[in-house]
């Protein structure tokens, strides 16, 4: 006779918590400074190029003088973030962290008192170096912090807050350059207010403590190797390399775009812009950036689902096809606004793959150092991208419209190089 079967609630298996529920206190802190941390340094990177019109006529300089001081500020991140990753893996990431917020606060300070073209390029130079650093530490902050099974998804919420910085420098340019009437001065209370982020290194002392990998790492008595010589070693030369070409390709396209996206919403339509004010472009550069918010926010959960690389060449193509059609609408308004959230999805989301991709290629004695180098170096090609579009953008029949839209190249050639990188996702960190 079969024996009958009992049921036992202790039988039935417990529901899983839902994944947000298993982060400690402790991880949503990390989490919360590098998201912060990301969103200052993208606002007061941004309020220059929110200002671009009242310095070009304040200063006497035309688009390629313009958007070389861009190119400056961004070359110059290349060597802070090759600098602080360096300091990180040395001293530590949160104070890698709160070093590179208080730089770049000063820095916007500092360009606020400008009296000449010269002192305004010195100021965002130092600026630079306070917003390459920032992202090295933070990234790698919320890497060894965080679970791996989760480590996709932190990164996406870090690399959400730039979103949220642009639309902050938007709105910020908006009130002190037309709203307020502080005429040809405006732009000076405007880089003065980018000095605000400083207070946050306040609460990031007090309450974000040092990764346990890093801190492991310190108390080891290992012997210490130059981290350059690793990641430059035989061991990790190639898979360097790779990722400086791939970040190369990624930074041209999008500061080729991004850096010249207020100017070509707020410039005369005869001009090859579209013809707003600096307000009225704020309707349209909002949009862009929620659709930018989503796609930084959303990468890594579909990552999750189709995996990371697949994900990643999927934003690459669908922003390559997007930029020509939106840089080529500027006498339709209405499909530039409709137009904008996708358009910001598709050319922003992809950014939210580097945090947790380059950290899972690198040891822990060099990760930061790996991570600030590898990213940054290809920064440094992002860098002339600024330069080079408004040089382009002055030759005649062109107009900046048409010059952004050369940039998808750079999106395809991204989706290429890819697949030549190992893809680690939800993997525990190298030792």
């Amino acid at each position: 006779m079969a024996q009958s079967s009992v049921y036992s609630p202790s039988a039935v298996a417990a529901p899983a918590l839902p994944w947000y529920r298993t982060i400690t206190p402790e991880q949503w802190r990390v989490l919360l400074a590098a998201k912060l941390g990301w969103m200052l340094d993208a606002m007061d990177f941004m309020l220059y190029a929110m200002a671009i019109g009242q310095l070009r006529a304040y200063f006497g300089i035309n688009d390629a003088m313009a958007g070389l001081l861009g190119t400056i500020t961004l070359a110059m991140s290349a060597c802070g973030g090759i600098i602080f990753g360096f300091v990180a893996d040395r001293f530590g990431r949160t104070r890698a962290l709160m070093a590179t917020i208080f730089i770049f606060s000063l820095a916007s300070l500092g360009a606020s008192t400008s009296q000449t073209i010269i002192q305004l390029l010195m100021w965002r130079a130092i600026l630079g170096i306070g917003m390459g650093g920032e992202w090295a530490s933070g990234a790698v902050l919320v890497s060894e912090t965080w679970p791996p099974a989760h480590r996709n998804k932190a990164i996406s919420i870090m690399q959400s807050g730039w979103a949220i910085g642009y639309i902050f420098a938007a709105v910020l340019a908006g009130i002190f350059i037309d709203l307020l009437g502080l005429g040809d001065n405006a732009w000076r209370w405007l880089f003065a207010f980018g000095a605000v982020p400083a207070l946050f290194t306040l609460w990031i002392r007090r309450s974000v403590p040092e990764p346990a990998a890093w801190t492991a790492r310190r108390a080891s008595t290992e012997p210490r190797r130059n981290p350059f010589a690793v990641i430059f070693g035989p061991t990790y030369r190639a898979r360097t390399l790779l990722v400086v070409a791939l970040n190369s390709a990624v930074q041209f396209g999008y500061w080729g775009i991004f850096f010249w996206l207020p100017s070509f919403l707020a410039r005369p339509v005869e001009q090859g812009g579209a013809g707003m004010s600096v307000v009225g472009s704020i309707g349209w550069i909002i949009p862009i950036q929620i659709g930018a918010y989503l796609g930084y926010l959303t990468f890594g959960f579909i990552a999750d689902r189709l995996g990371r690389s697949r994900t990643f060449i999927l934003f690459m193509v669908t922003a390559a096809l997007i930029v020509p059609i939106y840089g080529q609408m500027a006498r339709s308004p209405l499909v530039l606004m409709l137009l904008g959230p996708l358009f910001g999805y598709a050319a922003h989301g992809y950014f939210s793959m580097f945090g947790g991709f380059i950290a899972e290629l690198f040891p822990t004695a060099v990760r930061a150092t790996g991570q600030g180098t590898s990213y940054n170096l290809g920064r440094l090609a992002g860098a002339v991208a600024p330069y080079t579009i408004g040089a382009i953008a002055t030759l005649p029949g062109i107009g900046i419209g048409l010059a952004m839209a050369t940039t998808s190249g750079f999106f395809l050639l991204a989706a290429l190089i890819i697949l030549t990188l190992p893809d680690r996702s939800g993997q525990e960190l190298e030792a």
